[in-house]
């Protein structure tokens, strides 16, 4: 299993290309999977982590009205994507338009996956106050962080 970090920062060109990162290249694979992240972001991942994603999803019962809305929101979006020869990836007009991607790109590793924010998100989601504070740090350690 592939493990992304670090930040990095491109522009989208007008066709709706983006550079992926040359760090997360060789991770990612050629074909891999791009769909809507929480907080107006884009969630990239390997095949195999989209797989095991996919798995969890089967097991919840969609009796439950959430679980529905859930799974609506990230295979809705869901697109299997790859990096031509030049390292750059098509991102759908759906997805731009939903995290706000207009041309300045952050490109950040989170563990298991890679998060696409347009600049403008990025830098407000880092700005916010709660981003990293003591109540924050208090609840990750109750989850044994």
């Amino acid at each position: 299993m592939a493990m992304f970090m670090g930040e990095y920062q491109h522009n989208i060109d007008s066709k709706g290309r983006l550079i992926v990162p040359a760090k997360f290249r060789e991770g990612l694979g050629t074909v891999f999977v791009v769909t809507k992240g929480l907080d107006s972001c884009l969630f990239v991942y390997t095949n195999d982590e989209w797989k095991v994603f996919e798995e969890k999803i089967k097991k919840l019962p969609l009796t439950n009205k959430d679980v529905r809305k859930f799974v609506r929101f990230f295979f809705s979006g869901a697109v299997e994507c790859e990096t031509d020869n030049q390292g750059r990836v098509m991102i759908p007009q759906n997805l731009r338009e939903y995290a706000g991607i207009k041309k300045e790109v952050i490109s950040i590793g989170v563990s298991n996956r890679i998060e696409i924010w347009s600049k403008e998100n990025w830098v407000e989601y880092n700005d916010e106050e709660n981003f990293i504070d003591g109540q924050l740090a208090e609840k990750m350690a109750e989850l044994g962080i």
